[in-house]
């Protein structure tokens, strides 16, 4: 049997939208940068629902915003809910949020087979040494640090790769993860169990929501609805440990059982059939959707991103934003250490905290929105005291789950930010309009929450805010922890916060 070593600045372990966002980002500052995916791409995975700080933020960072408007994914404008004590749906659009009230106001549902290739693709055209059918064995590690790692390539010859840094973003049933030295803890709040299919002919909903991911509460948990294509729709079940009995066995009658408690998923899926063909959608899958993160995110010689590092319930769509995010933060801090520009331990100290800051607001609010007693109102005013933001609560909401709360400058395009924030309170006003697109009376009620005089005063303000930052008064970004670290220029590493003349 062969064996090869080799020697690398970054070895990135999984081809996924967190490692092929990381290694673009250290390529692109002239890392040498190996990534090994041990699948051969397109393939299958879950998690098609994506934010607006995805596709309008990282994802022109990485520079692929042409090939995703290419690729005719379909417009997610925003989400709609069944759930709480309203037995009516509400609806919230993306261009109700600040940050993504221009242009930007939409996202995608992307098939992740088509997605995650765009990405893995564009990486190795960045430059980055990508290896597909490469199977990492373990890692190479002594007293001190994480060496490398060892793997097995699609002839079954196995290599040793040497690197200053191990990236493992290969989700969460690696192993690699455990050479931090860390512990994976698991939610006590959050242990449910997904199965999930795909069905052809299904409704959508009407008019500007038809794009909309569609979440409906039922007894033992919720249903989702995702519109992949005209035709395709991702449907699945996530219900809590206690029913897991109900899943074993038949999975498709499960899933048929879960629907059938529903009220508007049912109806939509009245003329549909399931996909039961060999391709990819035709198998009825079941997940854990166990909520955890591990104590370490990062030690001598190895980062986790995305699943390897931690992951939470899917019900606002956050594992590629987490995934993604964690990939620009491990890259800013990778590159500033090889460049000398900060201490080694202030950057990976950046970036934990930086991610377990995102992970953490994520987790306080669903455990929150799981009460599934409150009113929808309750979520928006929960919303903003997680986020601590000054705008109204259902604009703290739609900011929270559109991926900006951060006020990141690479999550929330800062190309458009002037456009967005010199419109008034009256273009604002008519987005408000545009959300209760269900005509409901907690549609209503989200317009009055939106419109009253405090609401209005506060975006003013907001906007003049924004306004000034554009024009050169305030354009530097500040530290987003304590005694942190700031993005430099490009979004490409950290450097000193400025200091700004009194």
């Amino acid at each position: 049997m062969e064996t090869r070593t080799e020697n690398v600045d970054v070895v990135v372990v999984g081809g996924g939208p967190g490692g092929s966002t990381a290694a673009t980002l250290l390529a692109r500052r002239g890392r040498s940068v190996v990534l090994l995916e041990k699948e051969q791409f397109p393939r299958y995975q879950i998690g098609e629902s994506l934010l607006p700080s995805t596709v309008h933020g990282i994802c022109r960072l990485l520079g692929v915003e042409k090939e995703m408007e290419a690729a005719g994914f379909m417009y997610k404008r925003g989400g709609s809910f069944r759930w709480g004590t309203n037995p009516v749906p509400w609806n919230f659009l993306f261009s109700i949020s600040p940050e993504f009230s221009g242009p930007t106001s939409h996202a995608y549902q992307v098939e992740r087979a088509k997605f995650d290739d765009i990405l893995l693709k564009h990486a190795a055209a960045s430059g980055v040494d990508v290896r597909e059918r490469s199977e990492v064995i373990a890692a190479v590690r002594d007293e001190e640090a994480v060496r490398g790692v060892t793997y097995r390539d699609a002839d079954g010859n196995e290599h040793e790769i040497s690197a200053r840094y191990v990236i493992d973003a290969s989700g969460n049933r690696s192993s690699l993860w455990k050479a931090t030295g860390g512990e994976r803890q698991y939610s006590e709040h959050f242990k449910n169990v997904a199965v999930f299919g795909y069905f052809e002919g299904g409704g959508r909903l009407p008019g500007s929501n038809s794009g909309n991911i569609l979440c409906e509460a039922f007894g033992e948990g919720w249903l989702w609805y995702i519109p992949l294509t005209d035709g395709l729709t991702s449907v699945g079940a996530v219900i809590s440990r206690e029913h897991v009995a109900q899943i074993q066995g038949d999975r498709e009658a499960a899933l048929m059982r879960f629907i059938g408690k529903s009220s508007y998923v049912k109806d939509m899926l009245t003329t549909a059939t399931r996909v039961n063909d060999d391709s990819m959608y035709g198998e009825i899958r079941i997940r854990k959707d166990y909520s955890y993160a591990n104590t370490k995110f990062h030690a001598p010689g190895i980062v986790l991103v995305g699943d390897a590092a931690c992951f939470i319930d899917p019900v606002f769509s956050t594992g590629v934003h987490l995934a993604t995010y964690a990939g620009v933060l491990a890259a800013r801090s990778i590159n500033s250490v090889f460049e000398g520009n900060v201490d080694e331990s202030r950057a990976f100290a950046e970036f934990e905290g930086r991610y377990r800051r995102e992970y953490s607001v994520f987790y306080e609010f669903l455990s929150s929105f799981y009460n599934m007693e409150q009113a929808e109102d309750s979520y928006f005013w929960q919303a903003r005291k997680v986020t601590n933001l000054s705008e109204s609560s259902f604009e703290s909401f739609v900011s929270l789950v559109a991926g900006g709360f951060s006020h990141e400058r690479v999550l929330t395009d800062p190309n458009e930010v002037a456009e967005r924030f010199e419109q008034s309170t009256r273009q604002m006003a008519e987005a408000a309009e545009r959300t209760g697109g269900m005509e409901t009376d907690s549609g209503q009620r989200m317009n009055h929450l939106f419109g009253t005089p405090v609401v209005r005063e506060v975006m003013e303000e907001m906007n003049a805010i924004q306004a000034r930052g554009v024009a050169g008064e305030a354009l530097v970004e500040p530290p987003l922890l304590p005694d942190g670290l700031v993005p430099t220029e490009d979004g490409l590493g950290w450097a000193e916060p400025a200091v700004v003349p009194a």
